[in-house]
C-alpha cells in the first residue's frame, strides 16, 4: 500500500517525507505486533529487550547506563523496567559492597528459560512481518535503513 493511501492525501509528497512516513508507519506496525505476540505472557517490548540485552551477556552482569545504550528505545525508563523484571523473578539485581552505588543486573535461570519459551514465537512474529521481502531485499533494506543511523 503506498504512503498516500494510508495518509488520505492526493498531495505529491517530497521522497523524503515519503520515506520518513513509511517508515514511522512500519516501525509502528512492527511495534503493534511484537507487542501483540507478547501481551499473552505478561511482558512488554521493552522488558522483552532488557532481557535480550541480559542474555547477551553471557552470564556477566550489566549496569543500568549498559543496559540503557543497547536499548533499541532509548526513552524507556530503564530502572521502573529492571524493577518489573526483578518482580517477575527474570532479573536480579546485585549492590556491590565495596561500592554501593554500582549496582549489577543479571539475567535469572528463569528469565533465561521464559526467552527459550517466547522466542520461536517472536521469530515467528518476525518471519510473518518480512514474508512479503525475498531474503536479498530484507538485507537490502536493512542495509539502506543502517545508512540512517549514521
Amino acid at each position: 500500500m503506498k504512503i498516500e493511501d494510508l495518509l488520505k492525501t492526493e498531495q505529491i509528497l517530497p521522497p523524503s517525507r515519503k520515506l520518513i512516513l513509511s517508515v514511522l508507519h512500519v516501525s509502528n506496525l512492527i511495534n503493534d505486533k511484537i507487542s501483540e505476540s507478547l501481551k499473552a505472557f505478561d511482558i512488554s517490548t521493552p522488558q522483552f529487550n532488557v532481557l535480550r540485552i541480559l542474555r547477551g551477556q553471557k552470564g556477566k552482569p550489566a549496569n543500568l547506563s549498559t543496559i540503557q545504550e543497547r536499548m533499541v528505545s532509548k526513552m524507556s525508563n530503564t530502572t521502573r523496567i529492571v524493577d518489573k523484571l526483578i518482580t517477575k523473578e527474570y532479573a536480579e539485581r546485585v549492590v556491590c559492597e565495596k561500592n554501593r552505588r554500582k549496582v549489577e543486573i543479571s539475567i535469572t535461570k528463569k528469565g533465561l528459560n521464559f526467552l527459550e519459551k517466547i522466542d520461536p514465537i517472536i521469530d515467528e512474529t518476525e518471519a510473518a512481518l518480512t514474508e512479503n521481502l525475498t531474503p536479498s531485499e530484507v538485507e537490502k533494506l536493512t542495509e539502506h535503513l543502517q545508512k540512517l543511523l549514521k
